[in-house]
Protein backbone atom coordinates (compact mmCIF):
# COMPACT_ATOMS: atom_id res chain seq x y z
CA UNK A 1 0.00 0.00 0.00
CA UNK A 2 2.80 2.43 0.87
CA UNK A 3 4.46 1.84 -2.51
CA UNK A 4 1.15 2.43 -4.28
CA UNK A 5 0.64 5.72 -2.48
CA UNK A 6 4.23 6.77 -3.19
CA UNK A 7 3.88 6.00 -6.90
CA UNK A 8 0.56 7.81 -7.08
CA UNK A 9 2.02 10.94 -5.52
CA UNK A 10 5.12 10.79 -7.72
CA UNK A 11 3.37 10.30 -11.05
CA UNK A 12 -0.11 11.61 -10.34
CA UNK A 13 0.37 14.82 -8.37
CA UNK A 14 1.34 17.14 -11.21
CA UNK A 15 -1.15 16.01 -13.88
CA UNK A 16 -4.02 15.81 -11.39
CA UNK A 17 -3.39 19.05 -9.51
CA UNK A 18 -2.09 21.14 -12.39
CA UNK A 19 -4.62 19.73 -14.83
CA UNK A 20 -7.41 20.14 -12.32
CA UNK A 21 -6.53 23.76 -11.52
CA UNK A 22 -6.18 24.75 -15.17
CA UNK A 23 -9.29 22.83 -16.15
CA UNK A 24 -11.31 24.54 -13.42
CA UNK A 25 -9.90 27.92 -14.40
CA UNK A 26 -10.80 27.45 -18.08
CA UNK A 27 -14.26 26.11 -17.19
CA UNK A 28 -14.98 28.88 -14.69
CA UNK A 29 -13.75 31.77 -16.81
CA UNK A 30 -15.71 30.39 -19.74
CA UNK A 31 -18.80 30.77 -17.57
CA UNK A 32 -18.07 34.27 -16.41
CA UNK A 33 -16.01 33.84 -13.27
CA UNK A 34 -13.87 36.86 -12.48
CA UNK A 35 -10.50 36.14 -14.16
CA UNK A 36 -8.33 37.84 -11.54
CA UNK A 37 -9.97 36.31 -8.47
CA UNK A 38 -10.16 32.90 -10.13
CA UNK A 39 -6.42 32.94 -10.89
CA UNK A 40 -5.57 34.14 -7.37
CA UNK A 41 -7.81 31.59 -5.67
CA UNK A 42 -6.53 28.61 -7.65
CA UNK A 43 -2.91 29.65 -7.17
CA UNK A 44 -3.46 29.98 -3.42
CA UNK A 45 -5.01 26.52 -3.27
CA UNK A 46 -1.99 25.00 -5.04
CA UNK A 47 0.37 26.76 -2.62
CA UNK A 48 -1.43 25.20 0.35
CA UNK A 49 -1.27 21.76 -1.23
CA UNK A 50 2.46 22.08 -1.99
CA UNK A 51 3.15 23.11 1.61
CA UNK A 52 1.75 19.72 2.65
CA UNK A 53 3.38 17.69 -0.14
CA UNK A 54 6.82 19.15 0.51
CA UNK A 55 6.59 17.66 3.99
CA UNK A 56 4.96 14.36 3.13
CA UNK A 57 6.60 13.53 -0.19
CA UNK A 58 9.85 15.54 -0.58
CA UNK A 59 12.32 15.21 -3.43
CA UNK A 60 15.21 16.11 -1.13
CA UNK A 61 14.78 16.02 2.65
CA UNK A 62 17.69 18.41 3.22
CA UNK A 63 15.74 21.05 1.29
CA UNK A 64 12.98 20.98 3.89
CA UNK A 65 15.13 23.07 6.24
CA UNK A 66 15.75 26.80 5.87
CA UNK A 67 19.27 27.80 4.95
CA UNK A 68 18.78 31.42 5.89
CA UNK A 69 16.80 31.96 2.70
CA UNK A 70 13.19 31.91 3.94
CA UNK A 71 12.92 35.59 4.86
CA UNK A 72 14.55 36.69 1.60
CA UNK A 73 12.27 34.49 -0.49
CA UNK A 74 9.16 35.71 1.33
CA UNK A 75 10.08 39.32 0.56
CA UNK A 76 10.72 38.45 -3.09
CA UNK A 77 7.25 36.90 -3.26
CA UNK A 78 5.54 39.85 -1.57
CA UNK A 79 7.25 42.40 -3.84
CA UNK A 80 6.97 40.45 -7.08
CA UNK A 81 3.29 39.71 -6.48
CA UNK A 82 2.67 43.27 -7.73
CA UNK A 83 4.66 42.99 -10.97
CA UNK A 84 1.60 42.00 -13.07
CA UNK A 85 -0.32 44.96 -11.62
CA UNK A 86 2.53 47.33 -12.52
CA UNK A 87 2.59 45.93 -16.05
CA UNK A 88 -1.18 46.32 -16.39
CA UNK A 89 -1.27 49.90 -15.16
CA UNK A 90 1.76 51.05 -17.14
CA UNK A 91 1.31 49.31 -20.47
CA UNK A 92 -1.95 47.47 -21.13
CA UNK A 93 -4.01 50.53 -22.05
CA UNK A 94 -1.50 51.81 -24.61
CA UNK A 95 -0.80 48.35 -25.99
CA UNK A 96 -4.52 47.69 -26.44
CA UNK A 97 -4.88 50.88 -28.47
CA UNK A 98 -1.84 49.96 -30.54
CA UNK A 99 -3.28 46.51 -31.13
CA UNK A 100 -6.63 47.92 -32.27
CA UNK A 101 -4.84 50.22 -34.71
CA UNK A 102 -2.78 47.34 -36.08
CA UNK A 103 -5.86 45.15 -36.44
CA UNK A 104 -7.64 47.90 -38.39
CA UNK A 105 -4.55 48.40 -40.55
CA UNK A 106 -4.42 44.76 -41.62
CA UNK A 107 -8.18 44.51 -41.89
CA UNK A 108 -8.76 41.54 -39.62
CA UNK A 109 -8.62 40.43 -36.02
CA UNK A 110 -5.13 39.37 -34.98
CA UNK A 111 -6.29 37.05 -32.20
CA UNK A 112 -8.50 33.97 -32.78
CA UNK A 113 -11.02 34.94 -30.11
CA UNK A 114 -13.59 32.40 -31.35
CA UNK A 115 -11.34 29.44 -30.60
CA UNK A 116 -12.03 27.44 -27.43
CA UNK A 117 -10.31 28.95 -24.39
CA UNK A 118 -7.96 25.98 -24.04
CA UNK A 119 -6.76 26.37 -27.64
CA UNK A 120 -6.31 30.12 -27.15
CA UNK A 121 -4.28 29.47 -24.02
CA UNK A 122 -2.01 27.02 -25.83
CA UNK A 123 -1.40 29.57 -28.58
CA UNK A 124 -0.72 32.25 -25.95
CA UNK A 125 1.86 30.02 -24.29
CA UNK A 126 3.67 29.24 -27.54
CA UNK A 127 3.77 32.91 -28.58
CA UNK A 128 4.60 34.29 -25.14
CA UNK A 129 7.29 31.72 -24.50
CA UNK A 130 9.54 32.68 -27.41
CA UNK A 131 10.41 36.05 -25.87
CA UNK A 132 10.97 34.68 -22.37
CA UNK A 133 13.07 31.82 -23.76
CA UNK A 134 15.49 34.17 -25.48
CA UNK A 135 15.77 36.74 -22.70
CA UNK A 136 16.37 33.91 -20.21
CA UNK A 137 19.02 32.41 -22.45
CA UNK A 138 20.67 35.80 -22.98
CA UNK A 139 20.72 36.37 -19.23
CA UNK A 140 22.90 33.29 -18.96
CA UNK A 141 25.11 34.14 -21.92
CA UNK A 142 25.51 37.92 -21.54
CA UNK A 143 27.59 39.15 -18.60
CA UNK A 144 25.61 42.36 -18.07
CA UNK A 145 22.19 40.70 -18.19
CA UNK A 146 23.42 37.91 -15.90
CA UNK A 147 23.70 40.46 -13.09
CA UNK A 148 19.91 40.70 -12.95
CA UNK A 149 19.36 36.94 -13.06
CA UNK A 150 22.07 35.76 -10.68
CA UNK A 151 19.93 36.22 -7.56
CA UNK A 152 17.56 33.53 -8.80
CA UNK A 153 20.39 31.04 -9.20
CA UNK A 154 21.91 31.90 -5.84
CA UNK A 155 19.20 29.83 -4.12
CA UNK A 156 20.82 27.19 -1.90
CA UNK A 157 17.84 24.82 -2.27
CA UNK A 158 14.72 24.42 -4.36
CA UNK A 159 11.24 24.73 -2.84
CA UNK A 160 7.99 26.42 -3.80
CA UNK A 161 9.00 29.94 -2.74
CA UNK A 162 11.85 29.94 -5.29
CA UNK A 163 9.23 30.48 -8.00
CA UNK A 164 9.32 34.23 -7.28
CA UNK A 165 12.98 34.57 -6.24
CA UNK A 166 13.74 37.09 -9.00
CA UNK A 167 15.15 40.58 -9.16
CA UNK A 168 12.10 42.76 -9.96
CA UNK A 169 13.70 44.01 -13.18
CA UNK A 170 14.38 40.43 -14.29
CA UNK A 171 10.79 39.38 -13.60
CA UNK A 172 9.28 42.50 -15.15
CA UNK A 173 11.23 42.05 -18.40
CA UNK A 174 10.09 38.45 -18.63
CA UNK A 175 6.49 39.48 -17.92
CA UNK A 176 6.68 42.23 -20.54
CA UNK A 177 8.02 39.92 -23.24
CA UNK A 178 5.51 37.17 -22.47
CA UNK A 179 2.34 39.29 -22.34
CA UNK A 180 2.97 42.20 -24.72
CA UNK A 181 2.48 40.19 -27.95
CA UNK A 182 -0.74 38.76 -26.55
CA UNK A 183 -2.17 42.15 -25.59
CA UNK A 184 -1.24 43.70 -28.95
CA UNK A 185 -2.83 40.79 -30.81
CA UNK A 186 -6.06 41.29 -28.87
CA UNK A 187 -6.15 38.39 -26.40
CA UNK A 188 -8.83 39.22 -23.85
CA UNK A 189 -8.60 39.39 -20.06
CA UNK A 190 -9.47 35.73 -19.64
CA UNK A 191 -6.50 34.60 -21.76
CA UNK A 192 -4.10 36.92 -19.93
CA UNK A 193 -5.43 35.60 -16.60
CA UNK A 194 -5.17 31.97 -17.74
CA UNK A 195 -1.62 32.57 -18.97
CA UNK A 196 -0.77 34.13 -15.60
CA UNK A 197 -2.41 31.22 -13.78
CA UNK A 198 -0.53 28.67 -15.87
CA UNK A 199 2.78 30.46 -15.28
CA UNK A 200 2.18 30.80 -11.53
CA UNK A 201 1.16 27.18 -10.88
CA UNK A 202 3.75 25.77 -13.27
CA UNK A 203 6.44 27.88 -11.58
CA UNK A 204 5.43 26.58 -8.15
CA UNK A 205 5.69 22.97 -9.33
CA UNK A 206 8.85 23.72 -11.33
CA UNK A 207 10.72 24.76 -8.18
CA UNK A 208 8.93 22.64 -5.58
CA UNK A 209 10.64 20.14 -3.29
CA UNK A 210 8.22 17.34 -4.17
CA UNK A 211 9.14 14.02 -5.77
CA UNK A 212 7.30 14.26 -9.09
CA UNK A 213 7.92 12.58 -12.42
CA UNK A 214 6.25 13.42 -15.71
CA UNK A 215 7.52 10.76 -18.10
CA UNK A 216 6.56 11.71 -21.70
CA UNK A 217 5.12 15.04 -20.49
CA UNK A 218 8.74 16.22 -20.06
CA UNK A 219 8.60 16.77 -23.83
CA UNK A 220 5.88 19.38 -23.30
CA UNK A 221 6.33 21.03 -19.89
CA UNK A 222 9.52 22.65 -18.63
CA UNK A 223 8.93 20.93 -15.32
CA UNK A 224 10.94 20.12 -12.19
CA UNK A 225 12.88 17.15 -13.58
CA UNK A 226 14.26 19.45 -16.28
CA UNK A 227 14.49 22.60 -14.22
CA UNK A 228 16.58 21.07 -11.43
CA UNK A 229 19.36 20.65 -14.00
CA UNK A 230 19.00 24.34 -14.81
CA UNK A 231 19.98 25.11 -11.20
CA UNK A 232 23.12 22.97 -11.33
CA UNK A 233 26.39 24.59 -10.29
CA UNK A 234 28.00 23.30 -13.49
CA UNK A 235 27.55 25.78 -16.34
CA UNK A 236 27.21 23.14 -19.04
CA UNK A 237 24.21 21.77 -17.13
CA UNK A 238 22.77 25.07 -15.91
CA UNK A 239 22.84 26.69 -19.35
CA UNK A 240 19.99 24.47 -20.55
CA UNK A 241 16.21 24.12 -20.14
CA UNK A 242 15.39 27.83 -20.42
CA UNK A 243 11.66 27.42 -20.94
CA UNK A 244 9.47 29.09 -18.35
CA UNK A 245 6.43 26.92 -19.05
CA UNK A 246 6.99 24.90 -22.21
CA UNK A 247 10.10 23.02 -23.27
CA UNK A 248 9.17 23.59 -26.94
CA UNK A 249 11.74 26.26 -27.75
CA UNK A 250 14.49 24.36 -25.94
CA UNK A 251 13.75 21.45 -28.27
CA UNK A 252 13.77 23.73 -31.31
CA UNK A 253 17.00 25.48 -30.33
CA UNK A 254 18.65 22.36 -28.89
CA UNK A 255 19.01 23.44 -25.27
CA UNK A 256 16.87 20.71 -23.72
CA UNK A 257 18.84 18.59 -21.23
CA UNK A 258 17.55 15.58 -19.32
CA UNK A 259 20.14 12.79 -18.89
CA UNK A 260 18.74 9.39 -18.03
CA UNK A 261 21.78 7.99 -16.23
CA UNK A 262 21.73 10.21 -13.12
CA UNK A 263 19.59 12.46 -10.95
CA UNK A 264 20.00 16.24 -10.89
CA UNK A 265 22.50 17.61 -8.34
CA UNK A 266 21.21 18.45 -4.88
CA UNK A 267 23.99 20.96 -4.19
CA UNK A 268 22.87 23.90 -6.29
CA UNK A 269 23.83 27.54 -6.68
CA UNK A 270 26.50 29.46 -8.59
CA UNK A 271 29.84 27.66 -8.61
CA UNK A 272 31.88 30.82 -9.32
CA UNK A 273 29.95 32.87 -6.73
CA UNK A 274 29.57 30.42 -3.82
CA UNK A 275 28.88 33.09 -1.19
CA UNK A 276 26.41 35.23 -3.13
CA UNK A 277 24.78 37.69 -0.68
CA UNK A 278 21.63 36.20 0.76
CA UNK A 279 19.61 39.24 1.88
CA UNK A 280 16.82 40.81 -0.15
CA UNK A 281 18.33 44.28 -0.26
CA UNK A 282 21.66 42.80 -1.34
CA UNK A 283 19.85 41.02 -4.17
CA UNK A 284 18.13 44.25 -5.16
CA UNK A 285 21.39 46.22 -5.24
CA UNK A 286 23.66 43.53 -6.69
CA UNK A 287 23.31 44.36 -10.43
CA UNK A 288 24.22 47.99 -9.74
CA UNK A 289 27.35 47.24 -7.68
CA UNK A 290 28.36 44.06 -9.41
CA UNK A 291 32.09 44.12 -8.77
CA UNK A 292 31.58 44.46 -5.03
CA UNK A 293 28.98 41.68 -5.17
CA UNK A 294 31.38 39.38 -7.04
CA UNK A 295 34.18 40.06 -4.56
CA UNK A 296 31.92 39.31 -1.60
CA UNK A 297 30.51 36.19 -3.29
CA UNK A 298 33.98 34.80 -4.00
CA UNK A 299 35.41 35.53 -0.58
CA UNK A 300 36.12 32.49 1.57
Amino acid sequence: MARWIDATLTYGTFPLVFGGAMGLGIWGMGRGWDPVYTAMGLTGAVVLLLLVLERLHPYQRDWQHSRGDLRTDLIHNLVNFWIPEVYTVAFVGGLTVAGAWLSNAVGTDLWPSRWPLAAQLLLALVIGEIGTYWIHRLMHENEFLWRFHAAHHSAPRLYWLNAARFHPIDLFVQQFLALTPLVIMGADTRIIALHTLFTAIHGLFQHCNVEIKLGPLNWFFSMAELHRWHHSKRLEEANTNYGANLILWDIVFRSRFLPSDRRPPTEIGIETLPNFPGGYWAHLASPFKWKATEEAARAK
